[in-house]
C-alpha cells in the first residue's frame, strides 16, 4: 500500500490534541510509513497461507491494527524525547499488535512480544528481520512462563478468557509501571472491578469505533510490593 494512503487512513488516530499540523506525515517519518507498508505487505502474504488475523482488507488492517496501536503509542509516549529507556511487554502479541507499531513509534524502547502460537512467532521474527529492528525480542511461550524483566508498560488487546489473563498480565507490570488495554467498552468496568488497586484513567474512545476503548492503569509501588 502507498505510504500517502497509509498516512491518510492514520490521520484520525494520530491527530494532536493541540492545534498543530494535522498531517500524520509531520508525526510519522517517511521511514516509519515505509516500514508500515512493508509490514502490511508481509501480513497480507502470510494471511493468505495461515490465519494471522481475521481482518484481511488492507485499509481495515491499517485502521484496526495500526491505527489502534499507534493511538495507544501516542497516548503513552506523546513526547518521546522526555522518556528514559523503556521496557515494553506486549502480551498475546499475535501478528504483532500493538507491540510492533509501538516499537516503530518509539524506537528507543526495548520491546518484548509474548506469543505462544509458533506460526505467529515465526511471522513476528520475519517482520523484525525485514524491518531491521533492534532491541526487540519474541518470547515464544505463555505470559505466565515469562521470566524476564518487568515492563514499564505492558499492553494487552481484548482476547478470550480476559478475566483469567488480566491478573497474570498485571504481574508483568513493574512498580509505577503502566498497563494499556485495548478492549471493548463493556470490559472497561469489568477491568476496574477485577483490579481496583490500579489507578485507572478515564477510558479513551478509539477513533472510528462505537464500543472499543483504550484504558490505561498505573501500578502503585506499594501495591506491587504487597502482591
Amino acid at each position: 500500500m502507498k505510504t500517502a494512503r497509509i498516512a491518510e487512513l492514520l490521520e484520525p488516530y494520530l491527530a494532536r490534541p493541540e492545534p498543530v499540523s494535522r498531517d500524520p506525515r509531520a508525526i510519522l517519518s517517511e521511514g516509519q510509513l515505509s516500514n508500515i507498508s512493508t509490514y502490511i505487505d508481509m501480513l497480507l502474504r502470510w494471511n493468505s497461507r495461515t490465519n494471522l488475523t481475521a481482518v484481511r482488507e488492507p485499509e481495515e488492517i491499517v485502521r484496526r491494527h495500526f491505527g489502534e496501536s499507534l493511538f495507544t503509542a501516542r497516548h503513552l509516549f506523546l513526547k518521546i524525547d522526555d522518556h528514559p529507556p523503556t521496557q515494553i511487554i506486549d502480551v498475546g502479541s499475535g501478528a504483532g499488535f500493538p507491540g510492533l507499531p509501538i516499537k516503530l513509534w518509539f524506537p528507543q524502547a526495548h520491546v518484548t512480544l509474548i506469543e505462544s502460537n509458533h506460526k505467529k512467532v515465526t511471522f513476528l521474527r520475519e517482520v523484525i528481520r525485514a524491518l531491521t529492528l533492534i532491541d526487540i525480542d519474541v518470547f515464544a511461550g505463555r505470559g505466565e512462563d515469562y521470566q524476564g524483566a518487568l515492563g514499564d508498560v505492558v499492553t494487552l488487546r481484548a482476547i478470550e478468557k480476559f478475566a483469567t489473563i488480566l491478573p497474570m498480565t498485571i504481574q508483568l507490570v513493574a512498580p509505577r509501571g503502566r498497563l494499556a488495554l485495548l478492549i471493548g467498552e463493556s470490559q472497561g468496568q469489568q477491568t476496574r472491578n477485577l483490579e481496583p488497586s490500579l489507578q485507572w484513567s478515564e477510558p479513551l474512545s478509539l477513533p472510528g469505533s462505537l464500543n472499543r476503548i483504550l484504558l490505561l492503569g498505573r501500578m502503585n509501588q506499594s501495591e506491587k510490593e504487597s502482591k
